[in-house]
């Protein structure tokens, strides 16, 4: 089974006979005790659901590769469905990915965001953040980002972060020197130029020279002590450290209800954002 899903797709199919239409789940052919499950909640503010996110399994030749990535779009809903559709392809287009994995993702990303600016006539002013998760053969995980969506690896019940939370106060001399500010007038967060709360993101046309799409990417080694991997916007993480959440689901076996118990226990916290959520459990 394998979804690409966004919660927009998600609403208008609701429809057609979808009997929870903001979760979903699947499993590894090649590993049958890895298995994925995703839960999405709109948050409370006016505007449509703007989360997006990938879970699937494909196959390449001998090689599964579990595709998992969550999208947080701001300003619209375009930028993240854009990337939805676009980033796997051309990150698995590189030449070099099964050589030199992190520069092929660093490429991609960077040949993304270039489309994206090209074609911000059609796709408007916003942007999103991004996580991306590559699970090689259940052995090798691959994990990037730009932004505050993050990925988080449980291994003996410890968190782990993967990935790096760009924010305004920790990179404010390199948007200084880019020529732009950090403000938190209007407003109670630190923001690029008064307006963007992340430093680093794709698109967002008329900041981007203030900004960076230059991913943080790193890779891991799944071993049997690995138990799970959380990826998740920050709808999440304003209310969960990494820790909460690894305790929050160590019991629960199932990967979907992992990933719908989240979202309601950050719910439970008051997060008013919208939420995505992927779990993928290794065991």
């Amino acid at each position: 089974m394998s979804f690409d899903i966004s919660a927009r797709w998600l609403q208008e199919k609701v429809g057609f006979g979808l009997s929870d239409p903001d979760s979903g789940k699947g499993k590894s052919k090649m590993s049958k005790h890895i298995t994925h499950g995703f839960h999405l909640v709109k948050g409370k503010s006016y505007h449509e659901m703007e989360d997006y996110l990938v879970a699937r399994f494909k196959q390449i030749d001998s090689h599964e590769l579990g595709l998992f990535a969550i999208f947080d779009g701001h300003a619209g809903h375009n930028v993240p469905n854009y990337l939805q559709s676009h980033l796997f392809d051309n990150i698995l287009k590189e030449p070099d990915f099964w050589r030199e994995p992190e520069d092929a993702v660093k490429r991609a990303y960077s040949i993304t965001d270039s489309s994206i600016l090209e074609k911000s006539g059609e796709l408007g002013r916003g942007g999103s953040t991004a996580v991306t998760a590559i699970l090689i053969n259940g052995q090798k995980l691959i994990v990037a980002n730009i932004g505050d969506s993050r990925a988080v690896l449980s291994t003996k019940g410890v968190a782990k972060q993967l990935s790096v939370d760009h924010e305004p106060t920790t990179e404010h001399e390199d948007i200084k020197n880019r020529g732009g500010f950090v403000s938190r007038f209007p407003g109670d967060v630190p923001r690029v130029d008064g307006r963007l709360a992340v430093s680093r993101a794709f698109g967002d046309k008329s900041l981007k020279k203030h900004l960076s799409s230059e991913p943080y990417v790193t890779v891991e080694k799944i071993n049997d002590d690995a138990e799970f991997i959380i990826l998740a916007s920050d709808g999440l993480w304003k209310v969960m450290s990494n820790q909460e959440a690894v305790n929050c689901i160590k019991d629960i076996k199932d990967a979907r209800s992992s990933a719908k118990r989240l979202t309601e226990e950050a719910v439970n916290r008051k997060s008013n954002d919208d939420i995505s959520c992927i779990v993928v459990k290794l065991q």
